[in-house]
């Protein structure tokens, strides 16, 4: 598929969901990962995540773009657009349409540790994904200091 059937398929989802034209444009964004769709209020454009498509076919682009219309008609109807607004969940329940999109495989790999701290007291080892300030935590066991260190490799699996 590519941008031009995409907008078809739009201005008809537009036209048989919400009974009112889509006539701004549609297309397909392939750097799009952790979002399924963006729509820009400035523009009125609409963007679909290529790799949703790849990932997960018609069935679940077609409730990404259901999501994406809601906040389109929302907004040029001066209504409440926004994910935490009641006409906007009101409406996408209506039309069918996906309140998240689905979790790419690639998206949720575990990250690495990268820091190890040790209790220079009773040597217990903490891991962290994140950097700490050493002088405002002490050892869960001992209460003595720690230290922290920048690690290369994955540790061992507990």
């Amino acid at each position: 598929m590519d941008d031009l059937e995409l907008q078809k398929w739009v201005e008809h989802i537009s036209l048989t969901s919400f009974g009112r034209p889509f006539v701004h444009q549609a297309r397909f964004n392939r750097r799009l990962r952790s979002t399924g769709g963006r729509y820009f209020t400035k523009s009125h454009d609409i963007e679909i995540s290529w790799v949703q498509w790849e990932s997960f076919g018609r069935d679940e682009v077609e409730k990404i773009i259901k999501h994406e219309l809601c906040h389109y008609h929302l907004h040029l109807l001066k209504r409440g657009y926004r994910h935490r607004d009641q006409d906007f969940k009101t409406l996408l329940q209506q039309v069918g349409g996906s309140r998240f999109c689905l979790s790419l495989p690639t998206a949720s790999k575990p990250q690495p540790y990268r820091y190890r701290l040790e209790c220079v007291d009773c040597k217990t080892e903490y891991y962290r994904k994140r950097k700490l300030d050493v002088r405002k935590y002490a050892c869960g066991k001992c209460r003595g200091k720690l230290k922290s260190y920048t690690l290369d490799l994955q540790p061992p699996s507990y």
